[in-house]
């Protein structure tokens, strides 16, 4: 059974052909898959553990594809399902040379609106070491009884727990709904990776230090905040720190957090195989592990597409060693 289950949407991502133009001046889009569980959950099969993905996709030729892409991955996708009633959502994506992106959802719904916690076995999820979940899932509420549901199973059966807010303001109903929801759950977690451009929304403070030490006092063992070209801070009960990034050619940022967050779960899954206790885990050791997801990270923007673009193991360390 899969060492890491993802859970959430799995869609298709609309690319503006062109970098730095807006949405509506885009000359064409290109295809890709998307969905940040997803990404996760290849992430962590190219970096050498197993992984499984609950979600649920259109009966459509873009589900489809997306079931197959996933597959091919090498990611378990035995309790993902398909909706014989919403079609698979859509984003469409402008780039821009900062890292920053326009995006506009086709989701009316979506069918990863409609997974519900039927759609799943308990005993899939109980099966895992690890379990890792976004917000996106917790904006409506059919999914976010599933996420819920699978939250419970998971911490009922000792499994780690990760979790990455991710604010898209155009989907939440409204963004004081999103501050209310995103750090809901914080407290059911044990590992919380947090975007910089996402810190204020769910922890209402843009002091890292502060912010994040509220997010350990809710119970969570390690909380991460990614930076991006500044590379990430962290804060666990032994203390506090920023890592430094890599420097690299950037083809596109797009699903480098993600590659960075299925880095951070497979080295703790290492930690924790070898015996090591979460909060336990010492500074140097962490540090040493979001080197590592920095360069997987940084490995990612080097390549257009999030899921082609992320490497292996093999890679990443090698990268490593010539730094």
């Amino acid at each position: 059974m899969p060492d890491v289950i993802t859970l959430g949407e799995l869609i298709i991502d609309f690319v503006s052909t062109q970098e730095d133009v807006s949405l509506k001046d885009a000359p064409g889009f290109a295809k890709a898959p998307g969905g940040a569980p997803a990404n996760v959950a290849v992430g962590v099969v190219r970096l050498g553990r197993s992984a499984g993905f609950v979600g649920k996709v259109g009966d459509d030729p873009f589900g489809h594809f997306l079931a197959d892409v996933v597959k091919t991955a090498g990611v378990d996708i035995s309790n993902m399902s398909y909706s014989g009633e919403a079609r698979t959502a859509l984003a469409l994506i402008a780039v821009r040379s900062d890292g920053s992106k326009d995006l506009f959802f086709y989701r009316n719904p979506g069918a990863d609106m409609t997974l519900g916690p039927d759609d799943f076995s308990d005993d899939y999820i109980k099966s895992a070491k690890a379990f890792h979940f976004g917000s996106i899932s917790l904006i409506d509420e059919s999914p976010r009884e599933a996420t819920l549901h699978a939250v419970s199973v998971a911490r009922e059966s000792g499994l780690l727990i990760s979790y990455d807010p991710n604010y898209r303001p155009t989907l939440w109903p409204s963004e004081d709904e999103a501050r209310a929801r995103m750090p809901s759950v914080i407290e059911h977690c044990d590992l919380v990776k947090i975007s910089e451009e996402e810190f204020e929304v769910v922890t209402g403070t843009d002091d890292f230090e502060k912010g994040c030490a509220d997010v350990l006092a809710a119970g969570p063992k390690l909380v991460i905040v990614s930076m991006g070209e500044k590379g990430c801070f962290y804060k666990s009960a032994g203390g506090s720190g920023q890592i430094p990034p890599f420097q690299v050619d950037v083809a596109e940022t797009i699903g480098a957090g993600d590659g960075f967050t299925a880095a951070v779960l497979v080295q703790l899954l290492d930690e924790v195989d070898a015996g090591a206790q979460l909060a336990a885990i010492p500074n140097d050791k962490i540090e040493s592990i979001l080197r590592f997801a920095n360069a997987v990270g940084a490995l990612t923007c080097t390549q257009v597409g999030a899921i082609p673009a992320l490497p292996t193991r093999e890679e990443a360390e090698r990268f490593l060693s010539l730094k």
